[in-house]
C-alpha cells in the first residue's frame, strides 16, 4: 500500500524554468489574511487602515533577511566552509524566531517615525501575527518538512487525520509526526484567544505579550518532537531555549510594566 502513496506536488505552477511553489502561495495567503485582519482592527482603534500596509513594506523583507541571518548563525559550522551558500535562501533555511526579531525591531523604529505607540501597534497586530504563522505551517506540510520523529500509520489514523495528511506524512519509506499540524492548530487556537482577550480590555502591551507567551509554550513542546531542530549543543535545541527566554521575559515585562506604571493605558482606550 505504501509503495502506491504519492506525495502532493510542492510545485503549484510550472512555466518553463519558472516554478511557483505551494509554499510561497500559502505564505502569501497567510500574509494577506493577516493584513486584512489587522487593517480592520487598526481602523477600529483609530489608526489609518494603511498604516500596517506601510509597515509590512519594510517588515517583510527585513524579516526574511533576519530569519536567514538567524539560521546561518546557528549553522555557522557549515556556512563558514560554504559562504557561497549563505544567499541561497531558495534552498531552505529560515527561522521564525529570526523573522520575529527583525519584525519587532522594524516595528519599533517605524512606530517612532510615525509617532505611534509600539505597544499599541503590537497589540493590534498580535492576532494577525499568529494567524500568519498558523497558515504558514501548511507550507511546511506541502514541502514535507518540519516534521517530527517516526511513527506508525496506525498512530496517525488514531488521531483521526484526513487521508491526505496521513499520506503526506509518508516520507522516504516511513511515517512521521505531523508537527506542522500540531503547531498550526495551537496557533489557530491562539488567534481565537487573543481576539477574545481584546474584549477583556487588557493594559497596553499585554495582548502582544500574551501572544509571545502562548506561541512560545506551544513551540517549546512541538519543537521537542521535531527532527530538524537547530541545536545549541547535542541536547539543547535553539528554539526551545529561545521559547523559555521569551516566556520568562514576557512575564517579567508584564509585571514590571504594571509595577512601574507604564501600562496604565488600556487596549480599548483612544489615543496614539
Amino acid at each position: 500500500m505504501e509503495s502506491m502513496i504519492q506525495p502532493l506536488n510542492p510545485v503549484a505552477i510550472s512555466l518553463g524554468p519558472l516554478e511557483v511553489r505551494w509554499y510561497g502561495i500559502i505564505i502569501g495567503v497567510g500574509i494577506a489574511l493577516a493584513l486584512i485582519l489587522v487593517m480592520r482592527e487598526a481602523e477600529r482603534r483609530g489608526l489609518h487602515k494603511d498604516l500596517f500596509a506601510d509597515l509590512l513594506l519594510f517588515a517583510i523583507p527585513i524579516s526574511i533577511i533576519s530569519a536567514r541571518i538567524y539560521y546561518v548563525i546557528f549553522q555557522w559550522s557549515y556556512y563558514s566552509q560554504n559562504p557561497g551558500d549563505i544567499i541561497k535562501i531558495w534552498e531552505g533555511g529560515i527561522a521564525i524566531h529570526g523573522a520575529l526579531i527583525g519584525a519587532v525591531i522594524t516595528a519599533i523604529i517605524f512606530a517612532k517615525k510615525r509617532k505611534v505607540s509600539f505597544w499599541k501597534l503590537a497589540d493590534i497586530a498580535a492576532p494577525s501575527i499568529i494567524l500568519g504563522q498558523a497558515i504558514g505551517r501548511w507550507g511546511n506540510f506541502m514541502n514535507q518538512e518540519a516534521h517530527g520523529g517516526e511513527v506508525t500509520r496506525s498512530f496517525l489514523e488514531g488521531l483521526h487525520l484526513p487521508e491526505f495528511i496521513i499520506n503526506q506524512m509518508y516520507i522516504n519509506g516511513a511515517y512521521y509526526h505531523p508537527t506542522f499540524l500540531y503547531e498550526s492548530l495551537w496557533n489557530f487556537a491562539g488567534v481565537a484567544i487573543l481576539i477574545l482577550l481584546r474584549r477583556v480590555n487588557l493594559r497596553r502591551g499585554e495582548l502582544f505579550l500574551s501572544y509571545v507567551i502562548w506561541y512560545s509554550i506551544g513551540r517549546f513542546f512541538v519543537e521537542g518532537l521535531r527532527t530538524d531542530s537547530l541545536m545549541l549543543t547535542e541536547q539543547l535545541r535553539v528554539a526551545q531555549t529561545i521559547s523559555i527566554v521569551l516566556i520568562v521575559g514576557a512575564i517579567i515585562l508584564l509585571v514590571l510594566r504594571r509595577m512601574k506604571g507604564y501600562a496604565k493605558v488600556r487596549y480599548l482606550d483612544n489615543g496614539a
